[in-house]
C-alpha cells in the first residue's frame, strides 16, 4: 500500500500538469518542474534521510517516512500557490528512496532467506501497479473533481498505509536483516568500500537507465515511427505497465533460485528487446509485443539488485537506498542520452539503440561482478 501510494505520487502528476498549470497560473515549463523537482528530491532524499536515521529502529523510520509522505501530499492538496505546491512535491519525494530501501530490508526480514527477493518484489508490486494506474487514476479523478481531489485521495492512501505499517509490522522486523548487520552511520559508510556494492549500483544505473531512456521517448516512437495515434498512448502505457508487474514478480522468484544468473539473463533480455524494438518499431504487432517485453525485462532485475547490494553491504539500509538513487541517476542519464540522439538527427528509433548500448554496458558490469563475487569483497 505504501509503495502504491508513493508510485501514484510520482506518476500521477503527468496527467494533471495542464490543470495544475492553469489553476496556479504558471507556464508549462514551471509545471514540468513539479516532475523534475520530485525526481531530484528522490535521489537526494534516499541517501540523506537513510543516513540521518541510521541509528533509529527501522519500523520507526518507516512510520516517519510515511508521515512525511502524507504531509507532502496534504500540502499539495491545499497548496494556494505554485511554490507551496512545489514544496509539497519535494517533501513527499524525500521519503521515496528511503522507504523502498528500508522497506525492502524489513520485507525480507519477514520471510525465510530463500524468499528474500520475492518479498522485495511483492513490496515493489505497489510501485509497478501504480505505474499502470497512476496517470489514468489522476486524470479520471482530476476530470471529475479537480486535481486537488487526486492529492486528497493519495493522502488517504498514505494514511491507510501508515495505519497498516503501525499495526501490522512486528517490531522485530526492524532488527538487523543479516548476521553482522550494522546500523551506525560510520559502519554504513564503510560498506561502500566493497567493490561488489559499487559494481551492483553501477549495473543498476546502467540497466534502469537503458530502459527508461528508451521509455522516455516512446510516445514519439509510436506516433512517428510505428504509426499509432496519440489517442492510443494510454492503452500502450497499460501494456508497458503490465509488463513491469509481470517482470517484477517473475524476477523476484527467479532471483531466489539463482540471483546472479537471473540478473545477467534479465539484462541480456533487456538488451535484446531494445535492439529488436529499434529494428521492428515500424511494425505495430511487433512493437506492442516488444513494449510488454521492455517492461518485463526492464523491471525483472530490480528485486535481485536490491537483495544483492544489501547482501554485499552486510545489510546496511544505506546500500538499499543507494540502489534507488542509482536507478534515478540512471533515469536521468538514459533520458539525456536518448534526447541527445534525437537532437543530433538520428531519428526516433535512436533512443532504443542508445538504451541497448547502456544496458549492454550494464550487462558487462554485472557479468564481471558475478565472476569476481567469490574472490573480492
Amino acid at each position: 500500500m505504501g509503495g502504491f501510494g508513493i508510485g501514484l505520487t510520482e506518476f500521477v502528476i503527468a496527467g494533471l500538469l495542464p490543470q495544475v498549470g492553469r489553476s496556479l497560473d504558471v507556464s508549462e515549463a514551471a509545471a514540468g518542474r513539479l516532475i523534475s523537482g520530485y525526481a531530484l528530491a528522490v535521489a537526494v532524499g534516499a541517501i540523506a534521510l537513510t543516513a540521518a536515521t541510521a541509528h533509529l529502529h527501522r519500523k520507526t523510520v518507516l512510520i516517519g517516512l510515511v508521515t512525511l509522505f502524507v504531509a507532502g501530499n496534504l500540502l499539495s492538496a491545499i497548496a494556494p500557490t505554485y511554490p507551496v505546491m512545489l514544496l509539497g512535491r519535494i517533501v513527499a519525494a524525500l521519503c521515496h528512496g528511503s522507504f523502498f530501501g528500508i522497506g525492502s530490508l524489513v520485507a525480507r526480514r519477514l520471510v525465510p532467506p530463500e524468499r528474500a527477493s520475492r518479498a522485495v518484489a511483492l513490496m515493489f508490486a505497489g510501485l509497478t501497479v501504480a505505474n499502470v494506474l497512476g496517470v489514468p487514476f489522476g486524470a479520471l479523478i482530476g476530470e471529475h473533481w479537480g486535481w486537488r481531489a487526486t492529492f486528497w485521495s493519495i493522502t488517504a492512501i498514505g494514511l491507510t498505509a501508515l495505519i497498516a505499517i503501525t499495526t501490522l509490522i512486528p517490531p522485530w522486523a526492524g532488527a538487523a536483516t543479516l548476521p553482522g548487520s550494522r546500523d551506525g552511520l560510520r559502519a554504513q559508510l564503510q560498506a561502500f568500500r566493497s567493490r561488489q556494492v559499487w559494481l551492483t549500483l553501477t549495473a543498476t544505473a546502467l540497466g534502469y537507465g537503458g530502459m527508461f531512456g528508451a521509455f522516455s521517448y516512446l510516445a514519439y516512437t509510436f506516433t512517428e515511427v510505428t504509426g499509432f495515434s496519440p489517442t492510443d498512448l494510454p492503452w500502450l502505457l497499460v501494456v508497458y505497465g503490465t509488463g513491469l508487474v509481470a517482470g517484477n514478480m517473475a524476477g523476484g522468484r527467479a532471483a531466489d533460485h539463482n540471483r546472479d544468473a537471473t540478473l545477467i539473463t534479465s539484462l541480456a533480455a533487456l538488451t535484446t528487446t531494445l535492439t529488436l524494438f529499434g529494428l521492428l518499431s515500424d511494425n505495430k504487432p511487433s512493437a506492442v509485443t516488444l513494449l510488454f517485453l521492455l517492461g518485463a525485462s526492464g523491471f525483472a532485475p530490480v528485486p535481485g539488485m536490491i537483495t544483492r547490494v544489501t547482501d554485499k553491504a552486510a545489510g546496511v539500509p544505506l546500500a538499499a537506498s543507494a540502489n534507488v538513487s542509482a536507478s534515478n541517476i540512471g533515469n536521468a542519464l538514459g533520458a539525456w542520452l536518448g534526447g541527445l540522439t534525437i537532437s543530433t538527427g538520428l531519428g526516433y528509433r535512436s533512443p532504443l539503440y542508445a538504451g541497448a548500448a547502456l544496458t549492454l554496458t550494464g550487462l558487462g558490469v554485472m557479468a564481471y561482478a558475478a565472476h569476481t563475487s567469490h574472490s573480492r569483497p
